[in-house]
């Protein structure tokens, strides 16, 4: 005799979101073999146009002495470049080396083709993509507020 499937609530409750969602960034931090999670965080903002360290420590919610740590160690693989801001000589810009550049594309590649095949198990994958993309803008948004509350206070 077969064994049924379990039912499937029709709206999860909070807590099972939360575990899903900390199973998806296993899963993706698996298919990470040439950097680290936060390694690849950091690049990834990089990347994308944040270049001071200081910003980064606020986009990533992490003390800039975590950030500054994490950064060394990527500067030191060749995969960061440091160099001084003309304008302000305390703060240090990051840019993406060719191997930085390289490392981030392995990469992302890697964790798209896990959440693909994650996705493809779904019975309307462009659904789950679009939950996941509210749920990205959700996050820019409490970060952005998240932020301009950090420079009031300052």
């Amino acid at each position: 005799m077969p064994t049924p499937e379990p039912a499937i609530p029709a709206t999860p409750a909070p807590n099972d979101a939360v575990r899903t969602v900390v199973r998806i960034a296993r899963l993706l931090e698996h298919a990470c073999t040439e950097l680290t999670l936060p390694q690849y965080r950091l690049l990834a903002m990089v990347a994308r146009g944040d270049h001071r360290v200081s910003h980064l420590a606020g986009r990533l919610a992490l003390s800039k002495p975590t950030v500054t740590a994490v950064v060394e160690g990527l500067v030191e693989r060749g995969l960061l470049a440091r160099s001084e801001v003309a304008a302000d000589r305390r703060a240090v810009q990051l840019t993406l080396t060719d191997a930085g550049q390289t490392a981030l594309e392995t990469t992302e590649a890697a964790m798209v083709e896990r959440l693909k095949d994650l996705l493809d198990r779904t019975d309307d994958p462009a659904l789950a993509l679009a939950g996941l993309a509210q749920l990205s803008n959700a996050l820019d948004s409490a970060l952005v507020e998240r932020m301009a509350e950090g420079a009031t206070r300052a």
